[in-house]
């Protein structure tokens, strides 16, 4: 079955019962249905003439009696698996013996007469997601870290800046820092290109960069120094790396 492209489009729908006071008052039912937004495109009494329908029209769903004269519904469901696009189905019968066989055939509802509005909602609603699955999050990228003996999942886009100092490596979030086992080179090439050398010692996120000044006193190396929101400190910039941090500055 392939999900639809576009979440907004009314869902698609045959009605196939062979009677005809049942084949309306699901029509009725769905017409009067706001959400999700529904519009019943083929009727049919039996099976054989749904099966010519669908080979050459597309439908989202099947709104499915069970015991029908012919083909009945079970083996018109099974029937589906050879079209290109085969629509999903939801069962409405008036026996509830079927449910086993119709559920092994992917059924996506067993709905029992006299049907219900709201249990037909909550098929259709059912029906729409089985369509247009939500789109997961996208992830934020994560730095696993070792502290003082501690694995730690920091998310990138937290890390503010990290600087190496004597045998560790400091690494600073807008709350907490964390001395960090691992190299600075190393801990480089996994932050990716969200990240600016500023010195040998150091490394600032792009996004946390808010100043680059001359500055005196022991944060400035040669002069230059870069503050960093929203801690509000600053970093030495040593003279070789000062065109860079200025290039990323004029491009946030």
């Amino acid at each position: 079955m392939n999900a639809r492209t576009n979440p907004q489009a009314a869902l698609r729908i045959v009605i196939v019962d062979d009677e005809a006071p049942a084949r309306m008052r699901l029509r009725t039912l769905v017409e009067s249905m706001a959400e999700p937004e529904s519009e019943v495109v083929f009727e049919a009494a039996e099976s054989d003439s749904t099966l010519s329908w669908l080979r050459a029209n597309d439908a989202d769903l099947l709104l499915l009696d069970i015991r029908m004269p012919g083909r009945g519904g079970l083996a018109l469901a099974g029937a589906l698996r050879s079209l290109a696009r085969p629509p999903l189905v939801v069962f409405v019968t008036a026996h509830a013996s079927h449910a086993v066989a119709a559920f092994d055939l992917d059924a996506v509802d067993y709905l029992t007469k006299p049907v219900r509005r709201e249990r037909l909602e909550a098929a259709l609603r059912r029906v729409h997601q089985r369509l247009h699955p939500p789109q997961a999050a996208s992830a934020a990228p994560l730095l696993v870290v070792h502290d003082r003996g501690r694995v730690l999942r920091l998310p990138i886009d937290e890390v503010l800046y990290l600087k190496a100092e004597l045998k560790y490596v400091t690494l600073r979030t807008a709350h907490h820092s964390y001395v960090l086992d691992d190299a600075l080179a190393e801990l480089e090439s996994r932050l990716g290109p969200g990240f600016l050398r500023i010195h040998r010692n150091a490394l600032v996120a792009r996004h946390a960069v808010r100043a680059l000044e001359r500055r005196a006193g022991a944060a400035a190396d040669e002069g230059w120094a870069v503050c960093v929101a929203p801690a509000d400190e600053w970093l030495a910039v040593s003279r070789r790396q000062v065109a860079a941090v200025r290039a990323a500055l004029a491009d946030a």
